[in-house]
């Protein structure tokens, strides 16, 4: 009796809890504490454990669980590493705004949008139409020019690439796609499983360019390259007038590693759980 009591009460004060029996409740509780926006390291090492294919994060004999309370899983130990050493790494205080990696694997495995695969390339396309690739500056004229002698070979390139028209706007009217430049994409996009076009609009949302994405995963952009270029306005201004050092350098470091970190995934993502990457020749590549 005590025991359905207290369920009830779980269930109408959590709603989310209904998808759980009681028995699951304390692993809920410690779900949504190890989420929380600080928290003390309470685990000594994070492992990893093979599962029917996937791989699994243990926090000292505790399965790592994701905000929604799901088991957190990932389809290859490339990324089962990558996640690991995240969790090693952290000291004192878990700083999970800092671990991007396990921000994208638990996007990937909680869905929290619901978007299907269908939701999801139409959003990274969206990017396409407002892409910082395509909106120019007419004046003034020496920053029009950089842009042209930055941005014009990385343009070159995904038209070539994907054989596709790509315009540019000095206005603020949209520059025209066609649909041949969308349906062009959007096949190229959808050969990505769920996890990949995760880490893709993770990339897209922090350069504010599905074009500099794509040279990214195309590995014909490093992650550097590809941070200098969508902030080539920004860039432009310091040179002219200067930064406030500590504000600029933080907000660099921060945009090259999620960059960094959404780019990785989406090739690990891609792989197969029984293909084995040598993690730290995959990290070369791309800073």
């Amino acid at each position: 009796m005590a025991s359905a009591a207290a369920n009830g009460v779980l269930q109408r004060f959590h709603p989310f809890l209904k998808k759980f029996p009681l028995s699951n409740a304390i692993n809920t509780v410690f779900t949504r504490k190890l989420h929380s926006k600080e928290l003390k390291k309470f685990y000594k090492t994070a492992t990893i454990s093979q599962n029917n294919g996937q791989f699994e994060i243990n926090l000292d004999k505790r399965k790592l669980r994701t905000p929604l309370g799901n088991v957190f899983i990932v389809p290859n130990e490339s990324l089962a590493l990558a996640v690991a050493t995240e969790w090693n790494g952290q000291k004192n205080i878990i700083k999970q705004n800092k671990m991007h990696l396990t921000t994208l694997c638990n996007t990937a495995i909680d869905n929290p949008l619901q978007r299907s695969k269908t939701d999801l390339i139409r959003s990274i396309l969206h990017f396409l139409e407002t892409d910082t690739l395509c909106y120019r500056m007419s004046e003034p004229e020496d920053l029009l020019e950089l842009q042209k002698q930055k941005w014009d070979p990385i343009i070159d390139w995904f038209k070539n690439r994907y054989n596709v028209p790509i315009e540019t706007t000095t206005t603020f009217a949209l520059p025209c796609i066609s649909d041949a430049t969308i349906g062009g994409i959007h096949t190229q996009l959808n050969s990505y499983t769920m996890w990949g076009l995760t880490g893709i609009f993770s990339a897209v949302e922090c350069v504010k360019s599905l074009i500099l994405t794509m040279g990214l995963v195309e590995r014909h952009l490093t992650v550097n390259d590809a941070v200098f270029l969508s902030r080539l306005e920004m860039e432009f201004q310091t040179q002219k007038w200067g930064s406030v050092e500590w504000y600029h350098d933080l907000d660099l470091y921060e945009n090259r590693a999620r960059l960094a970190a959404a780019v990785l995934f989406t090739h690990w993502s891609s792989e197969n759980a029984s293909m084995k990457q040598k993690t730290t020749a995959k990290m070369r590549a791309f800073v």
